[in-house]
C-alpha cells in the first residue's frame, strides 16, 4: 500500500523528533509525496495521499490552522507535519481534536529540525516504495493472468507477503471508470486508498482490467469486513455523487490460488453492478456461484430457458409472472400461503397460477428430482435475466 505514516514513524520517528498527536486510525495512509503548505491556495494542487508540512508561516492563528486540516481532509491529504517552535509553539486542543475525528495524522516536529534534508529523505524512501510497488502490482497481475508461471511472481512477492498463506480479493469500479482519463483515475485510487484504513503491508491495492483490485494476505474475515465496509462507508459520505461497486472473491491457500479468488470477486462485482448494490460477496451468492462459473452459456440455456420456454413465452405475451410464481412455490415447498405474502398477491390468484403453471408443463411436482430441475431452472433464468 505504499510508503505510510506507519513506515515514516518507524523510520524516521527518532531522527526527526516526530510525535505523533492526533489521528492515530490514519496509521496506514500512504504518502504520494510530501510537501511544504504555508498557503490554502496551494491545496488546489493537492490531488490526494500529499504528506504537507508547515511551519506555521501562513497558519499562525487557530482558525487558520483548522481551516487548514478541513482542507487536508477534502483533498484525500495523508497527514499534517507541524514544525513547531518559531510560528507556532503550541498545537491547539480544537486541531487535534478535529484531526482525531478525521483520522488526519496530526505530527509535530521540533524547529531545530532541517526541513529541507526531512523532505528529501521521506521523498527518496516513497520513490523506492513507489518503485517496489509497481514490482508487486505486476506480479499479481501476474498470478491472475498465468498461474502455472509461480517461479516468476513467487520470487517477487517473498520478501512481501507470506506466498503460502491465506489471499483474497476484493474488486471495486464505478460507473464510469473505464471513460476517466488516468489522472482522474489515479486521484479516485487516491481517495480510495485513504479510505481503506488499517491496511499497509498485509495488502496491496492496484487498477486492473477496468477495476482496482485489493488483495488482501492473512486477514481474518471479520477484519476485513470492518474495513471494506468502513471504506464504503466513508466514500458514500464523502463523494455521494460517486457509486462505487465491490466484489469479494473467496479466500484462498497459497499465492498460486490467487487467480480463483479474482475470478470470483469479478463474478459477484459483475452481480453487484447489475443489480445496483454496493458489495457482493461470492461466497453468499448461493447458486449463484455455480452460474457465474460455466463458461458455456448455451449449458445455462438448455437448463434453464429451454426447461420453463413455454412459462417464458407466456409470460412475455400476457406480461405475467409465472416464471417467478414458480421458483417461489417450489422455494416454499408448495406453500401457497407464503408465495402470496412474498408476491403481496391473495393466495387465491397464486392457486390459480399454480394451476395453470401445472397444466402447461404438465406436471405436479410430486417427484424430488422433478421439483430440483425446476427450481434450478427457475434460479438460473433469473440468474440470466439480472446478468443481461
Amino acid at each position: 500500500m505504499g510508503f505510510t505514516i506507519q513506515d515514516m514513524l518507524i523510520t524516521s520517528e527518532s531522527q526527526y523528533q516526530m510525535k505523533l498527536l492526533a489521528g492515530h486510525n490514519g496509521w496506514s495512509n500512504s504518502i504520494s509525496w510530501v510537501l511544504m503548505i504555508e498557503d490554502t491556495k496551494i491545496l488546489n494542487n493537492f490531488s490526494g495521499k500529499e504528506l504537507a508540512v508547515t511551519t506555521g508561516l501562513g497558519f499562525r492563528t487557530e482558525k487558520e490552522l483548522i481551516n487548514l486540516a478541513k482542507g487536508l481532509v477534502n483533498r484525500n491529504a495523508s497527514g499534517l507535519i507541524i514544525n513547531t517552535g518559531e510560528y507556532i509553539h503550541e498545537i491547539p486542543q480544537e486541531l487535534i481534536s478535529f484531526c482525531n475525528e478525521n483520522d488526519l495524522p496530526l505530527i509535530d516536529i521540533p524547529w531545530e529540525i532541517y526541513l529541507a534534508d526531512m523532505i528529501k529523505d521521506l521523498s527518496i524512501r516513497i520513490f523506492l516504495q513507489g518503485t517496489a510497488d509497481e514490482q508487486i502490482s505486476e506480479a499479481f497481475i501476474e498470478a491472475i493472468t498465468y498461474p502455472e508461471h509461480e517461479d516468476k511472481y513467487r520470487k517477487t512477492l517473498l520478501s512481501y507477503f507470506d506466498i503460502d498463506g491465506d489471499f483474497q480479493v476484493i474488486l471495486f469500479t464505478t460507473d464510469n471508470l473505464d471513460s476517466m482519463d488516468t489522472v482522474d483515475r489515479k486521484k479516485l485510487s487516491y481517495k480510495l486508498q485513504i479510505y481503506l484504513e488499517n491496511i499497509s503491508h498485509n495488502g496491496h491495492f492496484f487498477y486492473y482490467d477496468s477495476c482496482f483490485v485489493l488483495v488482501l494476505n492473512d486477514i481474518e474475515q471479520d477484519y476485513m469486513e470492518k474495513i471494506v465496509n468502513g471504506m464504503l462507508t466513508r466514500t458514500k459520505a464523502r463523494m455521494p455523487e460517486v457509486n462505487v461497486y465491490g466484489g469479494t472473491g473467496s479466500p484462498m491457500k497459497d499465492i498460486c490460488n490467487l487467480y480463483l479468488s479474482y475470478n470470483r470477486a469479478r463474478a459477484a462485482l459483475e452481480y453487484a453492478k447489475k443489480n445496483n448494490l454496493p458489495m457482493i460477496y461470492f461466497d453468499n451468492m448461493g447458486a449463484y456461484r455455480l452460474f457465474s462459473s460455466v463458461a458455456d452459456a448455451r449449458l445455462l440455456q438448455e437448463m434453464g430457458e429451454d426447461v420453463l420456454s413455454v412459462l417464458i413465452e407466456y409470460d412475455k405475451k400476457h406480461e405475467a409472472n409465472y416464471v417467478e410464481t414458480l421458483g417461489l412455490y417450489l422455494k416454499h415447498n408448495g406453500s401457497v400461503q407464503a408465495v402470496a405474502d412474498e408476491l403481496f398477491t391473495h393466495r387465491n390468484t397464486v392457486v390459480y397460477r399454480v394451476s395453470n403453471i401445472k397444466k402447461m408443463l404438465e406436471t405436479d411436482f410430486d417427484d424430488a428430482e422433478e421439483r430440483f430441475k425446476y427450481l434450478l431452472a427457475t434460479r438460473i433464468v433469473e440468474y440470466s435475466q439480472k446478468a443481461k
